[in-house]
């Protein structure tokens, strides 16, 4: 048997269809003739010779009826190997079609042939028989689930006996890789059951004693719409007993056929998030983004990289890259050149506060959507020493990418702005609440361009986040530094937040703030323990050190500032703030900021900031003698910029 399922295997796959078609119309005669032969008792009588010649002729009409009814429910193109419920239902049409042709014949014809009673029920009976059981037989031979079982691969455990730990299970007993000697369940009506020859044989609560007593370390978590209370509890239970916890693809990506179900993975602390998977309005965003140029800017960070992953998706007439960093830029077009090579793409080393660059690129290139994602973002860094620059980054630069917008008649502009930006203690979220109502007064301005602002709070595994900190201190032995024990953060994965820009991007009427629903905070302290336990690691052996609030970060993020309001939309993740109008004075400062070589100190920058983002309240004071309540106190200082004195 072994040897003709390798055979078969080699055979190309139209003549396999082909073999398939022939077995299912000798069916017809195998079981038409055994049902005649066991009504007359395994032999043939002169009755039967009599009625030969009319038998043929409805035997040709059967084999008829059955080629038309197998091609028209696909039986022929099922894989005999995944014979399912499926193919069981369509051999049944099969079936049923060939008994109703026959009692027609034998109803209108009753003198011309003559078909015992006895024949009509085994006929379809036999041949029912014969499709399925073939099927049945072909697919327990490719799994050789006939033969005993044997112990194969590394011993585990699966944590859920539902729908994904059943496929799970049908995969690993097909590679032989694992050996799974036991599922776990907390639903107690699956106590004692058994899947595929593999007990239940307790709950999560129960994973120690039976890691000890299958003398196992390995577990596979086939639960993937499982909450991240449930998460963390097997992770728990899991590290106690010292065994490595794994994951299986979510059901989304399984039914894409992105992955397989035995594409397994160590869980990341991405997945005791919980955060689910985002639909989006694809058609719409499509009907954007299709045929159009498009330009990112940050296309070399971590959301402007799989901003740019995600429009590949759309069709778009070609997508420019602008990045400051060369690595940056020369990475996001490697993966373009090596994963979608059909996408045409124009990589631009240029710096968004450049205004003859963005002019010259514009002009050349005219885009039809802009996605500003550049800005510096790191809290601590811009907070002392680098306030001038955030200023220049995050506002001169988007104004600087705005006007070339507007002066360009694209069609829409997005900026990628923070949550760090609602009622702002900290030099990065003033500038970027800055950057909004530069978008704000932009619009006000009136146009072709239609701004659209898009606020979230941190992304899982970003360039300076905390994960990847936390990771890297963990790897060398700890200790991991938490900031302070009650501090918490709102997370979103990198695709979710991207994709949901392209949302509101195509939502957007002009002018609006969407803030996007973040779930609920994540505590910081909570996440450090979970990545240590994801490390195979106690918190006796990775230790947590409480280092203190940093400049400018705060104890909790907001999404929302306390004047504004928000408003639904028709997608669940998405609501739109109303915030205070912006004063039209902010464009000719700014304007001022980029004609004139300046440098102010940190002190005048969060002056600056205070005045025009009344709701800023630094955290940090300035403690340098070049205290400034006001733009005329700072414009009135004389500033030295490379050996010359302007005002």
């Amino acid at each position: 048997m072994a040897w003709w399922a390798f055979c078969m295997r080699k055979i190309p796959a139209r003549y396999r269809t082909a073999l398939v078609v022939l077995f299912d119309l000798l069916a017809v005669p195998v079981a038409w003739y055994g049902a005649f032969w066991a009504r007359f008792n395994l032999e043939f009588g002169p009755a039967f010779e009599h009625a030969v010649p009319s038998l043929w002729l409805l035997l040709l009409g059967l084999m008829g009826v059955q080629l038309a009814v197998c091609r028209g429910v696909g039986l022929h193109r099922g894989m005999w190997s995944f014979a399912s419920l499926l193919d069981l239902q369509r051999v049944i049409y099969a079936t049923a079609a060939n008994l109703v042709f026959l009692l027609l014949v034998i109803t209108f014809f009753p003198y011309e042939i003559s078909v015992p009673r006895s024949v009509v029920v085994l006929y379809p009976l036999l041949l029912a028989s014969l499709m399925s059981g073939a099927r049945l037989g072909w697919r327990m031979l490719r799994d050789r689930t006939f033969s005993p079982t044997r112990v194969r691969g590394v011993p585990v455990i699966i944590v859920g006996a539902g729908t994904a730990g059943m496929m799970l299970l049908r995969e690993l007993i097909r590679t032989h890789d694992w050996h799974v000697v036991a599922l776990v369940d907390d639903d107690p009506h699956k106590r004692g059951l058994q899947l595929l020859g593999r007990s239940v044989e307790g709950g999560v609560k129960d994973i120690p004693a039976l890691l000890k007593k299958h003398e196992t370390q390995h577990l596979i978590l086939a639960m993937p719409s499982a909450q991240p209370e449930t998460l963390q509890r097997v992770n728990q239970m899991a590290t106690q007993a010292g065994a490595q916890l794994y994951s299986v693809p979510g059901l989304h990506e399984l039914m894409g056929g992105r992955v397989a179900i035995n594409a397994m993975r160590p869980v990341r602390v991405e997945d005791l998030l919980g955060r689910e998977a985002v639909q989006i309005d694809t058609e719409h965003v499509q009907q954007m983004l299709s045929g159009q140029r498009l330009l990112v800017s940050g296309a070399g960070g971590s959301i402007g990289s799989e901003l740019c992953r995600q429009l590949s998706r759309f069709d778009p007439a070609c997508i420019i890259l602008v990045e400051v960093s060369e690595y940056a830029l020369y990475k996001i077009d490697s993966w373009f050149q090596e994963m979608r090579p059909e996408v045409q793409v124009i990589p631009l080393a240029a710096d968004v506060r450049d205004a003859v660059r963005m002019r010259q690129i514009f002009a050349q290139y005219r885009p039809d959507v802009v996605f500003h994602a550049a800005a510096y973002k790191h809290v601590p860094l811009m907070e002392v020493g680098n306030a001038w620059q955030a200023l220049r980054n995050n506002v001169v630069g988007t104004f600087v990418m705005a006007r070339e917008a507007v002066r360009h008649r694209c069609q829409r502009f997005v900026l990628i702005s923070t949550d760090k930006a609602v009622n702002p203690t900290n030099v990065m979220g003033a500038t970027k609440r800055m950057a909004e109502m530069v978008c704000q007064a932009m619009q006000s301005e009136g146009g072709q361009t239609k701004f659209q602002m898009v606020r979230f709070g941190n992304v899982l595994g970003s360039t300076g986040s905390v994960i990847p900190k936390f990771r890297e201190q963990i790897a060398s032995g700890g200790p991991v530094t938490v900031t302070h024990p009650e501090v918490t953060r709102y997370f979103m994965s990198i695709p979710e937040a991207a994709q949901l820009v392209l949302q509101a991007a195509a939502m957007g009427e002009g002018g609006e703030i969407f803030v996007l629903d973040m779930g609920e905070p994540v505590q910081i302290l909570q996440l450090a323990k979970n990545m240590i336990h994801l490390g195979g690691y106690s918190e006796e052996e990775i230790k947590i050190v409480f280092t203190g609030l940093r400049p400018g970060e705060k104890m909790y993020e907001e999404l929302l500032a306390d004047a504004e309001q928000t408003v639904q939309t028709p997608h669940p993740k998405l609501r739109i703030a109303r915030a205070r109008p912006a004063d039209a004075a902010l464009i000719r400062e700014v304007q001022y900021w980029l004609d004139e070589a300046l440098s102010y100190s940190d002190a005048q920058v969060r002056a600056l900031l205070k005045q025009w983002v009344t709701e800023y309240a630094p955290s940090v004071l300035p403690l340098d003698d070049e205290r400034a309540g006001s733009t005329k106190a700072i414009r009135s200082a004389d500033v030295e910029v490379e050996g010359a004195v302007r005002p």
